[in-house]
């Protein structure tokens, strides 16, 4: 060949520039390149949605691409689950996901619907919020001793409601109930929503309602609040006590429910690690984010990749044994 000839200089030219081209089409683009879907385990308008969007709101600011939230409620968040599992671990699927279905849900079932502690990669705790119980007005009850006394009026015991089958609603109230020594009745719901209208058309005796949730109907006098499962009182309802203090035999069940980020399992690092530091940033520096989440009384706090996973071993730990004693889990 004859490097002077037109021809073998084009050749010579584009044979160094081919490793280039295919370093450059086999790096990835940068993450994100594309909108995020963000699944919400319960319906709109419920404690969890709203904080569902504040988190994809502000994540969107951070990533520099739309987080749109598909809800996907049912099952008390296993129809959600089935979603995310459905999608490639590749970041563009997440799913908000609580105590609830990290911890309680996949055990009040014989046969695990998955597996909490392997089937996600945590991005992130986004915060912890109190439980109430709450009663409607109207009902005559102020205090859980008389709550106890209108069990014990009532045949078949109390119906309480829930957001769904083996959330801590459920396993809460049915856990205080046995501590009491009173009978009850499960009514589950779709969302939590949907038990609060029906609290306070006095369909149900009683309800645990996340504090968000519960605080505005109590203190405009539609509910009223019995204990709070936290191990103090709430700032925001001083005047009702700890469950601790209520009924000192179920101090065990000051639990704080939770909510958290997570991707499908297998997700590459990098990814959580950078939706991890969006999140963070979220918390620490962007001011309409903590307002939205701290108006629905939700505690921030800094967290790391896996803490998700970490809390759920943790609560576990605590509720399993209570599924197992109350007789919870069915087929």
């Amino acid at each position: 060949m004859n490097p002077s000839c037109p021809a073998a200089l084009r050749a010579i030219a584009g044979a160094a520039f081919l490793p280039l081209a295919v370093r450059s089409a086999a790096q990835p683009a940068a993450y994100p390149s594309k909108p995020i879907q963000l699944i919400a385990q319960q319906p709109p308008g419920s404690a969890s949605d709203a904080m569902t969007r504040a988190w994809a709101d502000c994540a969107a600011r951070e990533l520099g691409q739309p987080v749109v939230v598909q809800n996907k409620p049912g099952a008390n968040g296993i129809l959600a689950v089935n979603a995310l599992k459905s999608q490639p671990a590749d970041g563009y699927t997440l799913m908000t996901i609580g105590m609830s279905q990290m911890t309680i849900t996949p055990y009040v079932y014989k046969q695990p619907p998955y597996d909490p502690l392997h089937d996600f990669d945590s991005v992130a705790v986004l915060g912890s919020t109190p439980l109430v119980l709450a009663v409607p007005a109207g009902q005559g009850v102020t205090r859980l001793a008389q709550l106890a006394d209108l069990a014990r009026a009532q045949p078949g015991g109390l119906d309480f409601g829930s957001p769904g089958k083996g959330s801590p609603a459920h396993l809460l109230t049915a856990a205080l109930l046995e501590r009491m020594g009173v009978a009850g009745t499960h009514v589950p719901f779709v969302g939590e929503g949907a038990g609060l209208t029906a609290l306070m058309g006095q369909q149900i005796h009683a309800m645990t309602l996340v504090m968000g949730a519960a605080a505005p109907h109590a203190k405009s006098g539609k509910l009223v609040p019995l204990a709070v499962f936290a191990p103090q009182r709430s700032p925001l309802l001083p005047d009702v006590p700890a469950i601790g203090e209520a009924l000192p035999a179920a101090q065990d069940l000051a639990r704080t429910a939770w909510i958290a980020v997570v991707a499908r399992t297998g997700t590459p690092p990098a990814l959580v690690a950078s939706l991890n530091a969006a999140t963070e940033k979220c918390r620490s520096g962007d001011t309409a984010y903590r307002t939205r989440m701290e108006a629905m009384n939700v505690t921030l706090g800094p967290s790391v990749p896996g803490d998700a996973s970490t809390w759920a071993a943790r609560d576990t730990a605590v509720w399993r044994p209570l599924i197992d004693k109350l007789g919870l889990a069915t087929e």
